[in-house]
């Protein structure tokens, strides 16, 4: 049984019941198939838009469920949980990444035709930053953006792009000016743009369902309009980004490592060895209640920064304990994803076994959003020191 977090009340309960009929329903018959094929179905996200998942934290006024953060971590969790299948749920929420900068720096015209047909479920939205030539240096992005009359001519790479091989527009940071991040710029680029290109669907460790891609740009004519705030203005927005980012993973690593305990508990008081269950050795009960200490104090810290996020809203502060969470969390994760393996024995090594596929979709949140070690460094300079 699921220790809601303390911000939880009633809306949150009944949005629970909601986003867990779905997932059951919906995904969770399919995810191993899907995880799989590598893909899951497009009319999946109609299908969420029309259950009202798709737009939950999203205000009404740009087609969304209504809610925020927190209703954001619940509703990911109940998808986690109930759907089985971590590559679906992720794929599904990329526009969660995609769309807070179109919402936090665009106009009312960009929110209307770059936010409410995604939230419909008409569209998919991806965010693009990362390059090959560099991961976590954000300020150090090369993609440069040239102004040419009422478009930007864009040349330039992206590399692990969640969604990028079925995404209709992709939110990319440019480079528009100097070096260093002062230069750095947003802008909406859509599929049919001349000049851009998907190249590789890249084959990963875990997040199989969830499509990931090379983008190109080659002389991409954009049009001005399609620019979020000025230009320089990019940096603030995607540091801000990338904390809520951060703590919706740290959410999603709780959930899989609560996912891989409940599994786990299911099979050692059904597995028997020497005569009795695995339950009834001291050592399995130990493993187990570590797993779910880990997994209570993740769950403690990140819901102090969506309480904080609810609180106090864009406060300093939020940066280094929204690493911090994601650090606790990841953690937490890849340790009970570890021992659930060890715990199943041969059976979870298996690719039939959940907690094999969870192992491997562990693996990605110490380097995705930002890596442990950038996390770190983040923390000792919003520490002081």
């Amino acid at each position: 049984m699921v220790q809601p977090y303390l911000f939880e009340n009633d809306e949150h309960a009944a949005l629970r019941a909601q986003v867990r009929r779905f997932a059951a329903l919906e995904i969770a018959p399919h995810g191993a198939a899907w995880e799989e094929a590598e893909e899951f179905p497009v009319g999946l996200y109609a299908k969420a838009a029309e259950a009202g998942v798709l737009g939950i934290g999203y205000d009404e006024s740009v087609g969304g469920s209504g809610g925020d953060l927190s209703h954001m971590v619940v509703a990911s969790e109940e998808m986690i949980l109930a759907g089985r299948s971590v590559g679906t749920t992720v794929g599904l929420g990329s526009h969660a990444i995609a769309l807070p900068p179109i919402l936090r720096a665009g106009t009312d015209a960009q929110r209307a035709r770059f936010v409410e047909p995604v939230l419909r479920g008409a569209r998919i939205a991806a965010l693009a930053i990362t390059e090959p030539g560099g991961g976590s240096d954000v300020a150090a992005l090369r993609t440069r953006a040239v102004r040419d009359g009422d478009h930007y001519v864009v040349n330039g790479s992206k590399t692990f792009i969640t969604s990028g091989v079925r995404a209709d527009q992709v939110t990319v940071a440019v480079r528009t000016g100097d070096a260093g991040h002062g230069g750095l710029s947003l802008l909406v680029i859509e599929r049919a743009t001349p000049g851009f290109t998907v190249g590789r669907k890249l084959k990963k460790m875990g997040w199989w369902a969830s499509d990931t891609a090379e983008l190109h740009f080659e002389d991409c004519r954009v049009p001005a309009e399609n620019l979020l705030g000025g230009e320089g203005a990019g940096f603030l927005v995607i540091v801000q980004n990338f904390a809520i980012e951060r703590v919706l993973l740290a959410a999603q690593c709780v959930a899989i490592a609560q996912l891989a305990w409940e599994e786990s508990v299911a099979w050692t008081r059904e597995r028997q060895a020497f005569g009795r269950a695995l339950t009834g050795f001291q050592v399995t009960r130990h493993k187990l209640a570590e797993m779910a200490m880990r997994i209570a104090a993740a769950r403690a810290l990140t819901g102090e920064v969506v309480t904080r996020v609810q609180r106090l809203g864009d406060d300093p502060s939020l940066a280094g304990l929204a690493a911090m969470a994601k650090n606790v969390a990841t953690d937490a994760c890849s340790y009970v994803c570890d021992e659930a393996v060890q715990l199943h024995g041969g059976y979870g090594y298996m690719r039939e076994s959940l907690v094999e596929r969870l192992y491997r979709d562990a693996r990605l949140y110490p380097i995705g959003g930002g890596t442990r070690e950038v996390m770190l460094e983040i923390i000792s300079r919003t520490s002081g020191f």
